[in-house]
C-alpha cells in the first residue's frame, strides 16, 4: 500500500463538522417527516427493533471495532489486520442472522419482541448488520486519514436520502416496510462509496484475502487481549440495553416507545456537532500514546474537550427550554406526550460528548479494564432504576413511561461520565475540579440565557401566534447573547482570549478570500 497524505486534524474536523451540519439540516427535515409519516406506534416499533439489534451487534463487537481503528491508525500498511477483521465482521453478522432464525423456528420471538412480526425482525437484523459494516468502513477511512473524501461521500448520501424520504412521503408510500427498504438503499450506497474511496487512494480493503493460521492466531490474541476485559462489560451492556427498551415496550407499549424514540432522536441532533471530533481525537490520542507522549494527549484533552462540551450545551439548553415547540415541529399533535421526555433527553448529548471523548482516552491507552468496571457499575445500578420508573403502580413502579427512561438515562450518564473524567484527569495530570466546575458554569449560564430569552419573547403577544417566527427569533437572540458572553468570558467554552482572536482573524481571512 502506498503512503497516503493525511490531512491536518483541523481540516478533517472541519469536514466532519460540515457533514454533521448538513446532517443537522437534513435531520430537521427527515425528523419532521419520519415520525409523522409512521405515527407513534410504527415509529416506536422501528426504534424498538433496531435498538435491539444495535445491542446485539454491540455485544458481538466486544469493542473490537474500536481496537481495529486504534491498531489500524498505528499500522495502516498492515493488510492482514484488515482481512482478519473483515472475516470477523462476516462471522458476527452470520451469528446475528442465525439467532433470528432460531427464535423464528422456536416461536420464542413472540416473547423477545412483544407485538412484533417476524418479517420486521429480519429487516431490523439486516439493518443492524449494514449499520455496523458502515461503521467499520468509516473507521477505516479515518484511520487511513481519508476523512475528507469519506465525509463528502456521507454528504452525498444524506442528500440522496432526503430526496428519497420526501418522494416516499409525497406519493403516500411511507410505511414501516418501505422505511426499512429506504434505509437499506442509502446504507448500501454509502458502503459502495467508502470502498471506492479506500481503493482509489491505494489503501487496503484487502490486497490479498488470504491469511495463514499464524496470522489468525496472532490477530486473535491481539484483539482478545484488548477486548477480553470488555466481554463482561459488553454482556452487561447487552442485557441492560435490551431490558431498558423491553421494559418500556412491555409496560408502556409502542406509543411510549415512540415518544422516547423521538426524544432520543432530537437529543442526537444536538450531538452531531461534537460527535464529528470523537474518532479524530481518538486517532490522535492513539498515536500520541504510541509515541509515549502523555503531554500531547493532555494538550488535546484540555484544548478540545471543554470546548466541545460547551458546544453541546449551547444546543441542548435551548432545545430543553423549547421542548414543546420542538415536539410540535418534529412530531405534531400525536406526540404531545413526548414533551417532558424531550425536555429531559435534550441534556443527554451534553455528557454524551464527555463520555465519548473521555472514553476514547481509555481505549487509546488500553485501560479497558477500568473502563469496563466503571461502565458495569452504572449499568447494574441503572436496571432497577429503570424498572422502578417504568413499571405500573401495581408492580411497585411509578408508571412514568418514556419520561422515566429519559430521567434514568440522563442522571446515570451525568454521574458515570464524571467518574470516567476523574480517572482520565488523574492519568493526564489535569485538574478534575476545574473540569467539574466548567460543566456547571457552562450549562448553568446557557440554561439561564435560554430560559430568559424565551420568557422575554413570550411577552410579545403576536409572537405567540407565530410559532416558527418566535422560535427563530428566540434562537437568534439566544445565540447573540451566548456569543457575547463567550467573547467576554471565553473560559465558558474552554477557550482563552488568544483562541477568540485567532478565530475572528480566520473568519475574516476566509471572507476576504
Amino acid at each position: 500500500m502506498e503512503q497516503v497524505t493525511t490531512d491536518s486534524l483541523q481540516k478533517r474536523y472541519i469536514f466532519k463538522l460540515l457533514t454533521n451540519l448538513l446532517g443537522l439540516l437534513i435531520n430537521l427535515f427527515t425528523q419532521a417527516i419520519i415520525p409523522r409519516g409512521l405515527g407513534p406506534k410504527a415509529y416506536g416499533d422501528f426504534n424498538f427493533l433496531t435498538n435491539f439489534f444495535n445491542q446485539i451487534i454491540g455485544f458481538l463487537d466486544l469493542g473490537t471495532s474500536t481496537a481495529f481503528y486504534t491498531k489500524l491508525s498505528q499500522r495502516p500498511k498492515e493488510n492482514g489486520l484488515v482481512v482478519f477483521y473483515l472475516y470477523f465482521s462476516a462471522l458476527a453478522s452470520g451469528i446475528t442472522l442465525l439467532f433470528v432464525l432460531i427464535t423464528h423456528l422456536s416461536n420464542s420471538y413472540l416473547s423477545i419482541w412483544p407485538g412484533q412480526g417476524i418479517f420486521y425482525i429480519y429487516l431490523a437484523a439486516i439493518w443492524g448488520i449494514l449499520t455496523w459494516f458502515i461503521q467499520v468502513l468509516n473507521r477505516m477511512t479515518d484511520a487511513y486519514g481519508l476523512t475528507v473524501p469519506s465525509e463528502i461521500a456521507r454528504m452525498i448520501q444524506k442528500l440522496l436520502g432526503l430526496i428519497l424520504i420526501v418522494i416516499l412521503y409525497l406519493i403516500h408510500r411511507f410505511n414501516l416496510v418501505n422505511f426499512f427498504y429506504y434505509n437499506f438503499v442509502i446504507l448500501i450506497l454509502l458502503v459502495i462509496g467508502f470502498i471506492w474511496i479506500i481503493r482509489k487512494n491505494n489503501c487496503s480493503i484487502a490486497e490479498n484475502w488470504r491469511i495463514n493460521s499464524e496470522q489468525v492466531k496472532k490477530y486473535f490474541y491481539e484483539f482478545y487481549e484488548y477486548s477480553a476485559p470488555l466481554i463482561t462489560f459488553a454482556l452487561v451492556g447487552l442485557i441492560v440495553g435490551i431490558l431498558d427498551r423491553w421494559l418500556l415496550q412491555q409496560f408502556a407499549g409502542s406509543e411510549q416507545q415512540g415518544f422516547y424514540s423521538l426524544s432520543y432522536q432530537i437529543g442526537a441532533i444536538c450531538f452531531l456537532f461534537t460527535s464529528a471530533m470523537t474518532p479524530l481525537l481518538m486517532r490522535e490520542f492513539s498515536i500520541a500514546y504510541a509515541n509515549e507522549d502523555i503531554t500531547l494527549m493532555a494538550h488535546y484533552f484540555r484544548r478540545y474537550i471543554p470546548m466541545l462540551y460547551s458546544i453541546a450545551a449551547y444546543f441542548s439548553c435551548f432545545i430543553a427550554v423549547q421542548a414543546a415547540t420542538v415536539v410540535h415541529f418534529f412530531g405534531g399533535g400525536e406526540y404531545q406526550g413526548a414533551i417532558i421526555a424531550v425536555m429531559i433527553m435534550a441534556f443527554y448529548p451534553i455528557h454524551q460528548t464527555y463520555g465519548q471523548l473521555s472514553g476514547s482516552v481509555f481505549y487509546a491507552t488500553g485501560q479497558t479494564r477500568l473502563y469496563r468496571n466503571i461502565g458495569i457499575l452504572f449499568m447494574i445500578l441503572g436496571l432497577p432504576i429503570t424498572y422502578f420508573l417504568i413499571a405500573p403502580e401495581g408492580y411497585l413502579g411509578l408508571n412514568a413511561g418514556a419520561t422515566g427512561l429519559a430521567i434514568k438515562m440522563v442522571a446515570l450518564q451525568l454521574i458515570g461520565v464524571n467518574v470516567q473524567l476523574y480517572y482520565n484527569a488523574k492519568f493526564l495530570g489535569l485538574n478534575f475540579k476545574r473540569y467539574l466546575g466548567h460543566q456547571v458554569i457552562s450549562v448553568g449560564s446557557m440554561l439561564v440565557i435560554a430560559w430568559g430569552t424565551v420568557v422575554s419573547i413570550n411577552q410579545i403577544s403576536w409572537m405567540n401566534q407565530h410559532m416558527l417566527v418566535s422560535f427563530l427569533t428566540t434562537g437568534m437572540i439566544y445565540s447573540l447573547i451566548v456569543m457575547g458572553l463567550v467573547y467576554k468570558y471565553p473560559i465558558l467554552f474552554g477557550l482563552n482570549r488568544e483562541d477568540i482572536v485567532a478565530l475572528i482573524n480566520s473568519v475574516q481571512e476566509q471572507l476576504r478570500k
